[in-house]
């Protein structure tokens, strides 16, 4: 059965208009979406993670929040940027959030996306000639702790004389198999299968071969499943920019929001972006319903304009819950 999610960026702004003008009210307001999502019956609760940038930063303390205020909701990232982490400690940081929610931690990872800072993850103590090949190695050292490897050994002075192996703790059972990458093109794509962690797919990808937006994302999830060689069920999220318009207020805010696909070059690279969904929820409903990506995905991440507060945001994920997410195969779960 798909699943469906909210994706929030967590911006704040201290300007008319914003409903969300400084951090706290960014972390405050993605918990009690999260709870109204819940009530809703949306299936996940996912926070996008920037550095530099007044958005959502450090992501462990407002999972652990969520999942202590909530009881059924998934919990995840999308995603976390592995250049700026210590995968070690985040294995800890992990394992608590994910028990303190009961085992809902849907913890998405990637090498990042591009950023105002220049090598911003030096000013972090982290430098490398390849940055894509230093998340992809932190990503393996931090599954490789989650899944309860040792990762350093005793101290035979403190321990009388006995020389053993040590494991980060605390470890929660079946966080690794609850671990995505995000892939921007179809080789990153094919990576992360044979790693054995779940694709995340978002509105962007890192090339660009002509065809259409969700043709192409469709092409990279084929190429990911066909990669898969491991004993579990191997699983896709997609995200989508959907606005519905069902009062005066919404077409005043995006009545001319909606394009198509776009091309550009995104760090020297030709990239694609998907197109924004604007429109009656009937509309909408029709055009997800034809994606070629959204059929193939098993998780759709909907984002949200969380500066417009959360009574607002929790009348689109209504309308998405009543209108839209069913013609795409949704059925409420709780």
């Amino acid at each position: 059965m798909k699943k469906i999610g909210f994706l929030s960026f967590g911006h704040w702004r201290d300007v008319p208009g914003s409903q969300t003008r400084s951090g706290g009210d960014a972390l405050l307001q993605t918990i009690e979406l999260a709870e109204a999502a819940e009530e809703l019956g949306v299936d996940g609760a996912f926070v996008r993670v920037h550095h530099f940038e007044r958005q959502l930063g450090s992501p462990f303390p407002l999972l652990a929040a969520i999942g202590a205020r909530t009881r059924r909701i998934e919990i995840g990232t999308g995603v976390i940027d592995m250049r700026y982490e210590n995968p070690l400690y985040m294995a800890e940081e992990a394992a608590a959030a994910d028990l303190i929610s009961g085992g809902r931690l849907q913890l998405g990872i990637s090498r990042g996306s591009p950023e105002t800072a220049l090598r911003g993850a030096e000013a972090f103590g982290y430098q490398a000639d390849d940055p894509a090949d230093m998340a992809r190695r932190k990503a393996e050292l931090f599954l490789s702790a989650i899944d309860g490897a040792p990762v350093a050994r005793t101290d035979p002075a403190r321990t009388g004389g006995v020389s053993g192996h040590l494991a980060i703790t605390p470890q929660s059972p079946g966080l690794r198999d609850r671990i995505w990458w995000g892939a921007g093109t179809r080789a990153t794509g094919e990576w992360a299968a044979k790693l054995g962690v779940h694709l995340q797919s978002s509105t962007l990808l890192s090339e660009d071969t002509g065809v259409p937006f969700d043709k192409l994302q469709a092409e990279q999830i084929r190429l990911f499943k066909e990669a898969w060689t491991h004993e579990r069920t191997p699983r896709v999220s997609v995200s989508r920019s959907v606005l519905p318009i069902t009062e005066d207020i919404d077409r005043m805010y995006f009545g001319t929001q909606a394009h198509d696909d776009q091309v550009g070059l995104l760090e020297g690279v030709r990239s694609r972006f998907g197109r924004t969904f604007v429109g009656e929820p009937d509309r909408i409903a029709a055009e997800l319903a034809a994606d070629e990506a959204v059929r193939e995905a098993d998780y759709v991440l909907f984002t949200v304009p969380n500066q417009l507060g959360v009574e607002y945001n929790a009348r689109i994920l209504g309308t998405i819950v009543e209108h839209i997410a069913p013609a795409i195969g949704w059925k409420r779960a709780f």
